[in-house]
């Protein structure tokens, strides 16, 4: 949506065409809401700024057939090694010379993604936040491999679709998710302990540190199940970190199937 809003030629790509017109129409409804804002004094700029990005907006369920003409592929599929390392190193025998791959992970180290291909020099991480219309950050990941000139079209890319642009490392959660997950554990951990309950918790941190959602409110958001997976992944990768420490009650949530806003119960319950 934001590439497309910006002047850019979009392919949306995923599995099947029920889920890309449920894209489309949820892009289009977020695109209305944007205008309302952008727009107010103006509803045929606002119609005419969606009918434009719109047409700079397309779908495919096939993504070798239209990487042949793409400049930079952004993955933002499941959180998953296996799966994505499956879908680079197929793009990559199809894409141009010159396009650049980058991938939306907020967990999975870019180098492993980066060595699925022939394309070294030329991937890097753009890590979106959520809800991305509205959140202004982008983090730039650059690999030991990643060209110079690759990492600047990364950074410009970002400010052409009206991003901030932060840089990082290649190091596990980047910047905000390596203080934020363990900032929500150590909560859970508060929690386990019987130290305060949920609620105050998520008041202190909202009234006490001016956070827009407490820490249980966010691990709803986000989902369990990828709270618990990233944490999981870290674990592995240094299991003497303390911060990086599995939680039971996390995982007895994930378990059982309570993971959060998209299933109506997490920490908290959802109508």
């Amino acid at each position: 949506q934001v590439a497309a809003a910006s002047g850019h030629t979009v392919v949306l790509v995923d599995q099947s065409d029920e889920i890309l017109k449920k894209s489309a129409k949820g892009i289009e409804e977020s695109l209305k809401r944007v205008t309302k804002k952008k727009f107010a004094d103006n509803p045929e700029a606002g119609a005419e700024f969606i009918e434009k990005t719109l047409k700079n907006l397309t779908t495919s369920t096939d993504a070798v057939a239209v990487v042949h003409s793409t400049d930079l592929v952004i993955e933002a599929i499941v959180e998953n090694q296996e799966i994505k390392n499956e879908l680079f190193k197929r793009l990559d025998k199809f894409a141009p010379e010159h396009t650049i791959f980058a991938s939306n992970t907020s967990s999975l180290q870019i180098t492993q993604l980066a060595n699925s291909t022939t394309r070294q020099d030329r991937f890097g991480g753009l890590h979106f936040f959520n809800p991305v219309p509205m959140m202004k950050l982008v983090e730039v990941i650059k690999t030991p491999m990643t060209s110079q000139k690759t990492f600047e079209s990364l950074v410009d890319f970002s400010k052409a679709v009206g991003k901030s642009p932060v840089t990082c490392k290649d190091t596990p959660g980047f910047i905000v998710n390596r203080l934020l997950v363990p900032y929500m554990m150590e909560a859970v951990r508060l929690f386990e302990r019987g130290d305060a309950s949920k609620e105050d918790i998520d008041v202190a941190m909202k009234l006490g540190a001016g956070y827009p959602m407490g820490p249980f409110e966010l691990l709803d958001y986000v989902g369990l199940d990828t709270s618990k997976y990233i944490i999981d992944g870290w674990h592995s990768l240094e299991p003497n970190n303390p911060l990086f420490a599995p939680s039971p009650l996390l995982n007895k949530l994930v378990k059982e199937k309570k993971l959060g806003k998209k299933t109506g119960e997490g920490f908290y319950k959802y109508k």
